[in-house]
């Protein structure tokens, strides 16, 4: 018998991406130039968030396949709590005030199979209305892309026979909330605690705190801009789709501003404004100011 030694053993691994993103209100979003559509692997898709309220009972995704292969998707409705951090976990229980969707949602279809810059449509309408009572509710709809697995026998057999192979196949998703509301916004939201660092001396960071009250969650973007001792203003970060969901009554959150020449961030102040989305015009939700020392 023939005993490999250690350095004979290899394990050869490609990357597994679980990949969830709340668009609407992920950090992930602060890269997206779209407040509107959202891709992960080769699967694009829009809107990234779907809202029933008032009588809206019916609404479409639209997917998109942008690789070179034929796609296939498994298509769910998950349950997810946001933590005070922005960290999303799956849950079975709702917390305490938070309602879930999906008992009033149904889909169609289930499973999508796209091709080479092909589309599809997903509907999805509300039933059972009857039984709503005012409130938020909300789940996520799950695009779980199917790995194109070969069948046994037709997988590469390993060039070196002492070597032991492992394979693990990619898995990549989506998540897009599903959210009905039920009677009027009571929601108002504040920034607060403010404090901006330098990380390794070099990069700023600012840290601070949404804080949400009422009945529904908020969603918008947030803009900060510069202004130096002498009046001119630079804007130095974005973040786009940012959400606080219900029942959470607050949001830690901190992101890197831009590094340019033209900024002092040890003078002069910020300014920081959280605004809903332009459709058709951009509201201010909050705003707070950071003096710079």
């Amino acid at each position: 018998m023939h005993i490999l030694s250690f350095k004979q053993i290899s394990f050869r691994f490609k990357t597994i991406a679980y990949f969830f993103m709340i668009v609407s209100g992920l950090a992930v979003s602060l890269f997206d130039s779209s407040s509107l559509l959202m891709a992960q692997g080769n699967l694009l898709l829009t809107p990234r968030r779907i809202v029933f309220e008032g009588a809206k009972k019916s609404m479409e995704l639209n997917l998109a396949n942008t690789g070179t292969d034929t796609a296939k998707y498994v298509i769910s409705i998950i349950r997810i709590r946001m933590t005070d951090d922005g960290a999303f976990e799956t849950i079975t229980e709702p917390d305490s005030g938070q309602l879930f969707a999906d008992p009033y949602l149904r889909f169609f279809p289930r499973t999508v199979s796209l091709g080479p810059n092909e589309a599809q449509v997903v509907k999805i309408q509300l039933t059972k209305t009857t039984d709503l009572v005012p409130g938020e509710y909300r789940s996520h709809v799950y695009f779980r892309a199917v790995p194109n697995l070969k069948p046994l026998g037709e997988e590469e057999a390993p060039k070196d026979t002492t070597t032991i192979s492992v394979k693990l196949t990619p898995v990549f998703g989506i998540t897009i909330p599903v959210i009905i509301r039920v009677g009027e916004s009571t929601t108002k939201v504040s920034l607060s605690n403010l404090a901006l660092e330098m990380v390794n001396d070099t990069t700023p960071r600012l840290k601070l705190t949404f804080n949400r009250t009422g009945n529904f969650s908020v969603y918008g973007d947030v803009i900060v801009n510069y202004t130096s001792p002498n009046g001119k203003t630079t804007q130095v970060g974005m973040i786009k789709g940012l959400a606080v969901y219900s029942p959470n009554k607050l949001r830690n959150f901190q992101f890197d501003l831009n590094k340019t020449g033209e900024v002092n961030y040890h003078a002069g102040k910020l300014y920081v404004e959280f605004s809903t989305q332009a459709e058709p015009k951009a509201v201010k939700l909050a705003d707070a100011e950071l003096i710079l020392h």
